[in-house]
């Protein structure tokens, strides 16, 4: 992706009045459909109808042609790989854009086999050198704005998670981090709403990945339908809420068209990467989120300066804190239509770098997970109180922590 073909997505995504055009998103590259994904739920500034059309990127990406799978799977899995099948779908039952997922048999078991779509890394990671070099130079102009919260940082947040899906093996690993966790704490918390897939590791490789077939439809879909209540996000929201709060790991690209729900069990998928904070942002996080769901200010201020590597204090704190409360001046009952809480993580950490605070790479992985959750919610209930609504979880966290 050109430095003008940047140029070109930033106009489709912020300023072109009609919807964006998917096809030729997807024809710039793996880059530009992550950074596309990533505004289907910013209804915070994006128009509704625009959410809506770059949300097909999640589940409608350009399918391998058919006659290159079968070379595919031999390629990636062995000349005996497909031999272990007694059938294999030859229309995907998804696409994505990293992989494509196909139904088969095993053993007389509905399976599901994902097959790295093309060699993408190559590209990606030209793409990923380009753009960064752009951000740089533009970002000279203002280098209070490097630590985090910019453009640079979002884009080393991407190519993480990005390079981990493009190799399945993580994807094994990540279930097995995630459902170790739930295994450890399923006495102690409810999580009787998660469930998780079976992994086939003896079929499985760094291009190819069979799990068991789940027939649930992605929460993507359920909200496209208007099907995916408020409640429901509710139960979820508990759940990776418990991840990130109490375990401090945590399915670290959770966008809707990565979870399915068949209206009693959530399953995450595609968990190549593992979002991961140190104890100190863990504790933090949940103190500075108890503080603002009671609209706490100078406790909200105090514990994100506790969070900072690099932390602040004195006059330089005063300032922060008189400013975090102007920040927050029209935040208390309002909706997540009337003020999106990404926008005020994001408001709230560019804050507190200027301020001089620096914070560790691991929070980014939090912002993103947060903008998915708040994207939800404003699908399926744009006048609820989020904050309000998050008091019956704190208090089942506080005792744990």
């Amino acid at each position: 992706m050109t430095i003008f073909q940047s140029l070109w997505l930033v106009r489709e995504l912020y300023y072109k009045k009609g919807l964006p055009d998917l096809n030729k998103i997807q024809s710039l590259g793996l880059l530009a459909i992550k950074i596309g994904q990533i505004h289907a739920l910013r209804l915070d500034f994006l128009s509704p109808e625009k959410c809506e059309a770059l949300a097909k990127l999640y589940r409608s990406n350009n399918p391998i042609p058919s006659e290159e799978i079968e070379e595919l799977l031999i390629k990636h899995g062995g000349a005996n790989f497909i031999s272990n099948f007694s059938s294999i779908d030859k229309t995907p039952l998804a696409t994505a854009s990293v992989g494509q997922v196909y139904k088969a048999t095993l053993n007389h078991q509905p399976v599901v086999i994902k097959v790295i779509k093309a060699r993408f890394k190559e590209r990606f990671a030209n793409d990923i050198k380009r753009l960064r070099g752009f951000f740089k130079l533009a970002l000279n102009f203002n280098p209070k704005l490097k630590s985090v919260g910019n453009p640079l940082g979002i884009l080393d947040d991407i190519e993480t998670y990005t390079l981990a899906e493009l190799d399945l093996r993580n994807e094994a690993k990540g279930a097995a981090v995630l459902q170790g966790i739930y295994e450890k704490h399923k006495d102690h918390f409810d999580l009787s709403m998660l469930n998780f897939q079976k992994i086939y590791p003896e079929f499985s490789s760094e291009n190819i990945l069979v799990s068991e077939y789940i027939s649930a439809p992605t929460v993507d879909e359920l909200l496209s339908a208007g099907r995916f209540t408020y409640d429901d996000m509710l139960k979820f929201f508990y759940l990776q809420g418990f991840y990130i709060f109490i375990a401090g790991k945590f399915h670290g690209d959770i966008h809707p068209g990565n979870l399915l729900y068949d209206g009693k069990h959530f399953y995450f998928v595609d968990m190549a990467f593992i979002g991961e904070v140190g104890e100190r942002i863990r504790r933090g996080l949940f103190f500075f989120f108890e503080a603002l769901s009671q609209y706490d200010y100078d406790t909200c201020a105090k514990y994100l300066n506790e969070m900072a590597d690099t932390r602040i204090d004195g006059e330089k704190f005063e300032k922060f804190r008189s400013a975090f409360k102007e920040v927050y001046r029209d935040f208390k009952g309002k909706t997540v239509s009337q003020v999106s809480l990404t926008k005020q993580m994001m408001l709230t950490i560019k804050l507190g770098v200027n301020s001089g605070m620096v914070f560790e790479k691991g929070i980014f992985a939090i912002i993103r997970s947060l903008m998915y959750l708040d994207g939800m919610v404003l699908k399926c209930n744009p006048n609820a109180i989020l904050m309000e609504d998050m008091r019956q979880f704190i208090n089942a966290y506080r005792q744990a922590i």
